[in-house]
């Protein structure tokens, strides 16, 4: 795949936060095992909020690690769309699938939400466009788009048992996907910091440099969830990061937050709250205040 003009930069300016990487290692098929995380007690904000709250927070310069329910399965909702981009980029890499590959748009093809996709029905999208739409605002069709062309829902439990996730269900496309059955298409906060560490972080991830600097762009470009993570950090962090939120009471939030100088800190946080309603948000964003704090990060 080509480096243009705009993932250059980008991949300079990643370069600067010292997250690049350079290997392109191949995916390992164990599952890793992460030191014992704290225990960070959040049960008071559940009182006050209601709902059932999990967080995994780890300091990529200490090795500080902090989990609430960190192990309890928790709906991803739309913060799979970061892995799906994450699991396509390896195509892109392996030679399976091409950035600049067209893929028909059409009206079968749609399903609620879709912002990217929907005015370009009866044309073509590329794959990188897919991805894009899908990170930076979630846009549905995309997403069963993207899954279809890797061939369906086995090739992305390939893609989580590939990075070491044996846990992680994937069962739906969007946007049935979303909605709580058992353990149907649910994550722990632990497995996905663990997740995000392996990939974005770990010497040995498996995306090459450039496709980090591709999806960490879209990630920290994504205008979404502004009141979540984004502000619970203090105001000079950088933030790159991916949503999901389940219409009826699911509130996450995933991302590496970059402080001005010094290394990252992976935050997973997945609220589920009895409705959807607006202050969910600060849920998340409050949790995250209290882990950087925890951490002596703010």
């Amino acid at each position: 795949m080509t480096l243009g003009t705009d993932r250059r930069s980008v991949l300079t300016g990643l370069g600067a936060l010292g997250v690049t990487g350079c290997v392109r290692a191949e995916p390992r098929a164990s599952q890793e095992v992460a030191p014992a995380a704290e225990a960070f007690d959040l049960s008071s904000l559940e009182q006050q909020v209601g709902g059932r709250l999990g967080l995994a927070a780890h300091d990529t310069g200490s090795g500080r690690r902090l989990a609430w329910r960190g192990e309890e399965r928790f709906v991803y909702c739309s913060t799979f769309k970061m892995y799906l981009a994450a699991a396509t980029l390896l195509r892109v890499q392996a030679a399976e699938e091409r950035l600049d590959r067209a893929i028909a748009i059409t009206r079968a093809d749609m399903t609620n939400h879709a912002p990217v996709t929907e005015p370009a029905i009866g044309g073509t999208l590329t794959v990188e466009r897919l991805m894009q739409g899908t990170v930076e605002v979630s846009d549905n069709p995309a997403a069963n788009l993207l899954l279809r062309a890797m061939g369906g829902l086995e090739p992305m439990r390939a893609f989580y048992r590939g990075i070491g996730d044996v846990t992680t269900r994937v069962d739906r496309f969007e946007p049935e996907m979303n909605r709580l059955d058992g353990d149907k298409d649910t994550i722990q906060p632990a497995r996905s910091a663990a997740n995000l560490h392996r990939l974005f972080i770990d010497a040995s991830t498996p995306l090459s440099a450039e496709s980090k600097a591709l999806l960490l762009g879209w990630m920290f470009a994504a205008p979404t969830g502004m009141a979540r993570i984004r502000a619970g950090v203090p105001e000079d962090w950088r933030v790159a990061h991916k949503t999901g939120t389940g219409g009826y009471g699911p509130t996450n939030d995933i991302g590496i937050l970059f402080p001005p100088s010094g290394a990252p800190v992976i935050l997973a946080a997945y609220y589920h709250a009895a409705s959807d309603r607006p202050e969910n948000e600060a849920v998340i964003a409050e949790a995250t205040r209290l882990a950087l704090k925890r951490l002596g990060r703010a």
